[in-house]
Parts: structure tokens; sequence; C-alpha cells
């Protein structure tokens, strides 16, 4: 997917609040400082579209891009907040559940995870929780370009043993690095091509 136009929307502190449903939206979570902004940058060519900080949990609304006009790019709040309070980590987890299980539209949640670490309790309830819910979803692997090309491979075969423990069948898995741009093109495809097949088959999100 070439990216044309990649441009901000809106900020919702509730799910009522986002834009109107009625095109594909692909959704980005993860821990704090999981690299989300700088991929989302990476992937959309643009270093300021999304807003990164060196102080994790920086995003705390629901931030709508519109991308080639035609889909939306949603940056969601991050889980696991280390430095907010215990009531603010809960406003964050129900905005962040009621966005998940009411947005219509949304097509695919991808789920990012530090490549760098062993799989994490907090990582992986998300995971069970999402597909528990009936969530669709994929696991985004970070900071790829921080290891050794073999270190990542043997930290994604660890992580989908960790998984299989639980789950049958794995959804997609892509490994990323913001920095060095890789992986966020497969992401791109996977979207161009769910788009088409929800075009070709007039999926309709008002309804």
């Amino acid at each position: 997917m070439v990216i044309k136009t990649a441009e901000f929307v809106k900020s919702s502190g509730k799910w009522q609040e986002c834009p109107e449903p009625n095109i594909p939206e692909y959704a980005f979570i993860g821990r704090s400082n999981v690299g989300k902004s700088s991929l989302i940058n990476a992937m959309m060519n643009h270093k300021d579209l999304a807003k990164t900080s060196q102080t994790p949990g920086k995003t705390q609304l629901i931030n709508h891009f519109l991308v080639n006009e035609s889909w939306y790019l949603t940056d969601l709040p991050g889980y696991g907040y280390a430095k907010v309070s215990k009531v603010q980590r809960k406003d964050f987890e129900k905005l962040i559940t009621n966005y998940i299980l009411n947005r219509r539209n949304l097509v695919n949640l991808f789920v990012l995870v530090d490549s760098r670490h062993t799989p994490q309790k907090i990582d992986l309830e998300f995971i069970q929780w999402c597909g528990e819910s009936g969530v669709p979803f994929s696991i985004v692997f970070t900071k790829a370009d921080k290891l050794k090309p073999n270190v990542v491979i043997k930290n994604v075969e660890d992580y989908k043993a960790e998984l299989h423990k639980t789950w049958e069948d794995l959804p997609e898995l892509y490994i990323t690095s913001a920095e060095k741009k890789e992986g966020g093109d497969k992401i791109l495809d996977f979207i161009q091509t769910t788009n088409e097949f929800l075009k070709n088959n007039s999926v309709n999100f008002d309804e």
C-alpha cells in the first residue's frame, strides 16, 4: 500500500465521541513505551503524525487518523501504566475496553509487544482477553533492530510457544522495526487486502 495522505482527525475521551464509524478502522495498542507512536509514524512515512514522548503513557485519548481518505488508523492509550494512579488506570482500561467492544467498524486490533522481552503477563492477559471477547487481532513485535536477528527469531518462537499453551491457532504475527522501517509494509499489505475484501463484499458498517 502506498500512503498518499495521512492526517489527524480528532482525539476522543470516550468511544462515543469517535468519528462516524462508516469506513474500515484499524487500531494499535500496547504497553507504554512499546514503540507504538514510532511504528505508526514509520508506517505512515510521517515523523510527527503520532506524538512520541520519553514519558510512557503519553497517549491518554483515542486518536484517529484518516489514511488515503479511505480508512482510519487509531492510536489507542496503552495499558499497564506504571506512573499513574489506580483511578486513572481504571479510567484508561474502561476507555480501551469500551472502544474495542463497541466500535462496530473496528476491523482489526494490532497488539504491540516488545521483541526484546520474554512474554509479559500483562500482554498475555490482554491477548487472552481479546480472544475470549471475540476481538480480531494480530500481534506486532516491535524494536527488532535492538537485537541480533537470530535473537529476535528465538524470542518470537518463545512467545509462540507460550501462546500455544492456551491457543490452538495463533493470530497473524509481524516483526517490525520503526528505526529501520521494516515490517510495517506487511501490516499495510494486510490492511489493503482486507479493505479490498470488504469493498468487494459490500460491507456496510452503518448497518
